[in-house]
């Protein structure tokens, strides 16, 4: 594990591929997820020869609870500072939920520095709640049953094929959760209001848009995987029996849209 200074704090990651001599790809993963839910993905793109940052959002995992801001376009910040701290060049940014808009004001801000982003299950806007899910969502993370709540909210999200070591990965989450000031940080990240990305018109970077079949997180998760294609110019990859999280639960899909989206990034640098 390695640490990102930042203003406020430090970002926690992993670097896999340390000697290889590609592309950096940073991964970033949503609120209430931990680094490792990309462990498949950093090995593979690491065995091709890439180098690949996994990092925790501000307060989760290892990173740090310090920070004042804890919405996408921090994170971008995040992200940007992290590429530049690990030798810059054109960097390949996927981001799962929340750290998908990261990825994209990332590359929005620092066209010369990201020439890729890979936008899974992606929020580019906010989902569309019932004012009875927001009022059980300000209950479910103002007390010590968060973490008990949340890893069973990240359980559902699972639709479709279990990923290997899914019970670590529940176990991390959980652990995660527990102390208080991790909660509090978790729970500031949940209730930020982030700004929709509508407008991506000064984008130069290549997109791909990888969105699971069953993501319960929107009504038609086809029809949200287009909008966001039609706003960042990407292509769409639709990834059958997965549900939001599908860098974790189908990695045999995922793996090959990112390869082919850095091959197609670096004829472009």
């Amino acid at each position: 594990m390695h640490h990102l200074q930042r203003p406020d704090g430090r970002i926690a990651y992993d670097l896999h591929g340390t000697g290889n001599t590609g592309t950096l790809v940073i991964c970033v993963p949503g609120m209430f997820d931990h680094r490792s839910s990309f462990r498949f993905v950093a090995a593979a793109l690491a065995e091709a020869g890439n180098r690949v940052a996994v990092m925790d959002l501000r307060g989760h995992g290892d990173s740090d609870t310090t920070f004042d801001r804890y919405d996408s376009r921090a994170t971008a910040g995040d992200v940007v500072a992290l590429a530049e701290e690990l030798g810059g060049g054109r960097v390949v940014v996927a981001g799962n939920s929340m750290g998908a808009a990261a990825a994209t004001i990332a590359a929005l801000v620092r066209p010369d520095l990201v020439s890729g982003i890979a936008l899974l299950g992606p929020f580019l806007r906010p989902g569309v709640q019932s004012r009875l899910e927001r009022a059980a969502l300000r209950i479910l993370v103002s007390g010590p049953w968060m973490a008990r709540g949340l890893t069973m909210v990240y359980d559902s999200l699972h639709k479709g094929r279990v990923p290997e070591g899914h019970a670590e990965q529940k176990a991390r989450v959980h652990a995660m959760l527990r102390p208080a000031e991790r909660r509090r940080a978790v729970a500031r990240t949940i209730g930020v209001t982030n700004e929709t990305i509508d407008d991506a018109s000064g984008l130069s970077a290549r997109a791909v848009v990888i969105m699971g079949e069953l993501d319960p997180d929107w009504k038609d998760p086809r029809a949200e995987a287009d909008w966001v294609a039609s706003v960042v110019r990407g292509e769409v990859v639709m990834v059958p029996d997965c549900g939001h999280y599908a860098q974790s639960q189908r990695p045999d899909v995922v793996v090959p849209a990112l390869v082919d989206l850095i091959e197609k990034a670096e004829a472009v640098a």
